[in-house]
């Protein structure tokens, strides 16, 4: 189990590599509300099954952040029919395996298994979803687990510090301020009926959607949906799925953090962005493609510049996942050469910058990089558990089935008179964060 971090993912694909896809893809809703789709690949007799739920940390009352992640490994404690265990032990037994993961916008749950033992994988997943069965001992020994968990993904890393710390600076009123995990104070105190109140919110067919795909028929799985997850009576209650939002933005933020553990000095530089919405995502296409422009390889305008020019930094990047269903987030990060100060480098992204918004996309390496994006539509079919992951992802953050094998096209379509739309409507010093991470010593300099 584990929480997902900012800049990546270890399930996602690109959802642009997966439009020819959609020839192998059916779904339907069960009479309860519950979303199903199926992703046919006979090619081996397995299966992956996977429950998403349309929450993550998102939905979390203000003071209980964590408890989403919380309540996600507290789901592989006993049920009404299982032993505290026993979930994962049949999916071993039956030559499987299992995990969860939790992020801003969704809880997922998956096995890989043969596909002739996925009966079992939904009957099973059904009953987690309505029958857990929790006592207060349960709840001390898995918040000791996430705390442990905090200390050594988050506490023993100044990159996660430094990391939590720009996100709650770009995000001040969103959600997506709060890390997945939860703030160390909040964390302390969860208590069993924050759990319980959350579960019986949000763990509803009606706010779920299973993804099932490999060596499946829709047919079958449709059957057998109806008789596990369709006997679950909706959530009448269940409420739309509205956050707070951001303010504008009309000034400037930046923060620095020391520690004696940073290994390498580095700037980011990070601006809300728009996400992707159904029927509305030629901007984010622009988007996706300006962050490969920028810093998305050895060809990229910020690695010729900085790294292979002026040789004043060591690495450059630039981020953007359009993903979300609230406002994401476009930023940089430069890591400076030895010798060269934080504010040094962070000048030369400006000037770059500057230059770019000046000059624009090349159009041939612009043609290449669609080129890369219609190949890697090939290679996307490789994995039919990285392909469940995309649809899950997209699905869970607002968008349709048309949204997701219609974006290859989207991407296609982007012109370089679109790209700089894009990279002037995000890129503007006003509504920037920026941060340097840095040795106590440099903070003196």
């Amino acid at each position: 189990m584990h929480f997902l971090r900012i800049f990546m993912s270890i399930f996602m694909l690109p959802i642009e590599a997966i439009a020819d896809i959609s020839t192998q893809v059916t779904d339907f809703r069960l009479e309860n509300g519950m979303q199903v789709v199926v992703i046919e690949d006979h090619r081996a007799p397995v299966v992956v099954h996977m429950v998403w739920y349309k929450a993550g940390s998102g939905e979390e009352d203000p003071g209980l952040s964590g408890v989403a992640h919380f309540l996600e490994h507290l789901l592989f404690k006993q049920t009404k029919t299982m032993e505290a265990g026993e979930f994962s032990r049949i999916v071993a037994e039956n030559g499987g395996s299992d995990n969860a993961f939790t992020s801003y916008d969704y809880t997922g749950y998956f096995q890989r298994i043969a596909a002739d033992r996925l009966p079992l994988m939904m009957k099973m997943e059904a009953d987690r979803m309505v029958n857990l069965d929790l006592g207060p001992d349960d709840i001390l020994t898995e918040r000791d687990v996430i705390i442990e968990e905090r200390n050594q993904r988050v506490e023993n890393s100044p990159d996660a510090l430094f990391g939590e710390q720009r996100r709650a600076a770009l995000f001040l009123n969103h959600p997506y301020g709060r890390p997945i995990i939860g703030w160390r104070h909040e964390m302390d105190s969860l208590s069993l009926e924050d759990a319980l109140a959350y579960y019986r919110q949000f763990y509803a067919p009606n706010n779920a959607i299973l993804i099932v795909g490999g060596d499946v028929t829709a047919e079958a799985v449709f059957e057998f949906a109806k008789q596990t997850y369709g006997l679950i009576p909706a959530n009448p209650n269940l409420l739309p799925r509205e956050r707070p939002q951001e303010p504008p933005q009309i000034s400037a933020r930046r923060m620095k953090y020391s520690d004696e553990r940073v290994a390498q000095p580095y700037v980011t530089r990070t601006y809300l962005a728009p996400e992707r919405n159904p029927g509305d995502q030629s901007v984010p296409a622009a988007l996706t493609l300006l962050a490969e422009i920028l810093g998305g390889g050895q060809t990229s305008v910020l690695t010729q510049k900085l790294q292979l020019e002026a040789q004043n930094a060591v690495y450059t990047t630039a981020f953007y996942s359009g993903t979300a269903f609230d406002k994401t987030s476009f930023g940089f990060v430069i890591m400076p050469s030895e010798g060269v100060s934080l504010g040094e480098v962070e000048a030369a992204l400006d000037q770059a910058l500057v230059e770019f918004l000046k000059e624009g996309p090349d159009p041939d390496k612009l043609k290449r990089l669609k080129r890369q994006y219609r190949a890697a539509e090939i290679y996307a079919r490789d994995s039919v558990q990285r392909l469940a992951n995309s649809y899950g992802v997209a699905l869970t953050s607002g968008l349709s089935l048309d949204d997701i094998h219609e974006w290859p096209d989207i991407l296609q379509a982007v012109t370089t008179d679109d790209i700089m739309a894009a990279a002037k409507l995000v890129l503007k010093e006003q509504t920037s964060v920026t941060g340097w991470l840095m040795k106590p010593e440099e903070a003196k300099e």
